[in-house]
């Protein structure tokens, strides 16, 4: 329920219109739901300006179905992330309006899609293999309403890549890079713009990689001024994006 909606409800009690048992109907999933095996956060995008979103990975598609249920009687947008196909695919098959990105692991269903952000978020990836983690801030950014673009595979192997693009870096308001082997993309990009650059390093790369740890070094240690996130959280990334698109 909307802030507007609970002051609207508020003033009909006061004025005699709405009974103070037929409120309780109206209020009694706030400030959540609780389904038992998961108790939704209604009231989150009134404390944050965000919703709530799904962490899709370790739930069931019975589990899965109960919370898209529920969000949609509440006239929610719904956005899960770290889902596994088979369970994708069968939601799809469940609520028809459903979308589901096969390569970031997200699914959504979205009414709503007005922009609110006041420029434009640039996710940037390193490698064609890095696409994964920059698909999941894509979609996450798309579906929080930002214009959203992508430039994808100029990493720092082919730095002429990413030079041949300068104009797209300089035109955005806050850009996500996202690399894994050494994890130099971010530094190189916030070295030569203006605006809040976010580092996302990722799992990608050969055995001193170490799963991502060492391209989360190098971005923690950049000399550029680098925003960074936990290995492969497209999600974050974006989510904070948002937050500076909206300042």
């Amino acid at each position: 329920m909307k802030e507007m909606d609970i002051k609207n409800l508020l003033e009909a009690i006061r004025d005699g219109i709405t009974s103070p048992e037929e409120a309780f109907e109206v209020l009694k999933d706030l400030p959540f739901k609780d389904l038992n095996h998961t108790k939704l956060d209604y009231h989150r995008s009134l404390r944050k300006g965000l919703q709530e979103v799904v962490f899709g990975k370790g739930k069931t598609l019975s589990e899965l179905t109960d919370i898209v249920r529920a969000m949609m009687e509440k006239k929610q947008d719904i956005l899960i992330t770290r889902l596994e196909k088979k369970i994708g695919i069968n939601l799809c098959k469940k609520f028809p309006s459903a979308v589901y990105n096969e390569r970031a692991g997200c699914l959504y269903i979205k009414e709503d899609n007005s922009v609110t952000g006041k420029g434009t978020i640039l996710v940037v990836s390193a490698g064609t293999s890095d696409i994964p983690v920059a698909e999941e801030a894509y979609i996450t950014s798309v579906f929080f309403g930002n214009r959203t673009e992508r430039l994808y595979d100029v990493g720092i192997a082919g730095i002429h890549r990413l030079i041949g693009h300068m104009e797209m870096l300089k035109k955005a308001r806050v850009i996500i890079a996202v690399a894994g082997m050494e994890g130099a993309l971010p530094s190189v990009i916030a070295g030569i713009v203006g605006v809040p650059v976010i580092g996302v390093p990722t799992s990608v790369g050969y055995g001193a990689s170490l799963g991502g740890l060492t391209a989360l070094f190098a971005m923690l240690n950049s000399c550029s001024t680098v925003s960074v996130f936990n290995i492969d959280n497209g999600f974050g990334a974006a989510y904070f994006a948002t937050l500076i698109n909206r300042l």
